[in-house]
């Protein structure tokens, strides 16, 4: 088997979350120039490019020329929803291996909120005519990511009797990470009557169950191993990745909602890496709900199917946890962009830039990426030191 031997060099943030006054591609710019600089390097040697295009398909790759670059060796754009910074980091590991490119940005930017605009409108459509299969949706009014995954987390509680006390907890821990993360965008600590009593967004979830929405953008910069070790930042190697990709099929003898891609996934990454659980030193788990990352916590084997809610409430995910996980405060507290939130959050650990939040073991960790209403996932383990 071909060991991964690219390593992350390079991280850039625009500002983020309520940041107005500036187009997406104004923001990915700011982000790609940033994470150049921070990797010592000069866009004349970029000659790779990979742009998530996000919901609204805002980023193409024309963006290589708002950026000034010629004689790409690698150009796309690529879209697996919340899965897709996993997919991109992959990608760019495989590219750089094979020679396709030596030097590969791969950003991702979104600006959903308008100013005096109130923040779930920037997520909010009507409800489109459906016919078939999906007709039902329509009818029942299920057409929103928040209730289909209310739907799932539901159905999580129903059969292995996680509770609300213990999705709570999954929102109070990271938000004792976002209070040490300057770049978090709520940092006041919450506790579990703050959650309980935080309005009903669609039951079980809660308006503290569910991430932020923010303006934004993040980039990184992936190059060989071995160039990696003469350019001035702490090397992020990549270590493994695996990718899981399913359909919704809402039926009740299917497995949505109590299992996920995350265990084809995670296992693909753990086997290419080489490494078991007992070598994870963190978790950046991809939280577009509380819900998320306790089912993506079960299904990559960190506890058994069903008990993730006891996991979780016992505090091993909170700060001084046996487990840290979304050490900034993840999509519920810092800021959501993405699959590249928990990706930047292993990036700063590793890098030892935590500051009052790092993790005192910082060598191994895995990062997971969700998509869609769970129908695509990607996982990659990033180390500290190059693989052997």
């Amino acid at each position: 088997m071909t060991t991964s031997s690219a390593a992350i060099v390079g991280l850039g943030m625009s500002e983020l979350g309520k940041v107005y006054g500036y187009r997406t591609e104004d923001l990915a710019a700011a982000a790609v120039r940033r994470a150049v600089a921070d990797a010592g390097l000069t866009m004349e040697d970029v000659d790779g490019l990979l742009v998530s295009s996000g919901m609204k398909q805002e980023l193409t790759p024309q963006f290589a020329g708002d950026l000034g670059l010629h004689e790409l060796g690698l150009l796309a754009s690529l879209n697996a929803y919340g899965a897709t910074a996993g997919v991109m980091v992959a990608q760019a590991d495989k590219a750089i291996s094979d020679g396709t490119a030596s030097t590969i940005v791969c950003v991702f930017a979104d600006t959903p909120l308008r100013e005096n605009k109130r923040t779930g409108a920037a997520w909010s459509s009507s409800a489109t005519h459906l016919s078939g299969y999906r007709g039902w949706q329509t009818a029942s009014g299920a057409v929103t990511p928040n209730i289909l995954y209310a739907l799932a987390t539901r159905r999580h509680m129903e059969t292995f009797g996680t509770t609300y006390d213990q999705l709570a907890t999954i929102a109070v821990g990271q938000r004792q990470w976002a209070a040490a993360n300057p770049l978090a965008q709520m940092r006041e600590p919450i506790t579990l009557d703050d959650h309980h009593n935080s309005p009903w967004v669609a039951d079980p979830l809660r308006r503290l169950d569910c991430c932020l929405v923010s303006n934004g953008a993040v980039a990184i910069v992936l190059t060989s191993a071995d160039r990696a070790a003469d350019l001035p930042q702490q090397p992020v190697h990549v270590w493994g990745y695996g990718q899981a990709h399913r359909p919704r099929l809402l039926a009740k003898d299917s497995h949505w909602g109590l299992e996920t891609g995350a265990v084809a996934s995670g296992a693909h990454a753990m086997t290419r890496a080489g490494v078991t659980h007992a070598d994870i030193d963190f978790l950046e788990l991809y939280d577009c709900y509380t819900y998320t990352v306790l089912v993506t916590l079960e299904d990559y084997g960190f506890c058994p199917k069903g008990e993730g809610g006891p996991f979780a409430a016992e505090g091993h995910l909170a700060p001084g946890g046996s487990l840290p996980c979304n050490t900034g405060g993840g999509q519920l507290s810092s800021y959501y962009m993405w699959g590249f939130t928990p990706l930047s959050e292993a990036i700063i650990q590793i890098r030892g830039d935590g500051g009052e939040r790092q993790v005192p073991n910082n060598g191994l960790a895995m990062v997971s990426g969700n998509g869609g209403i769970l129908e695509y996932h990607s996982t990659v383990i990033l180390g500290r030191e190059a693989r052997a």
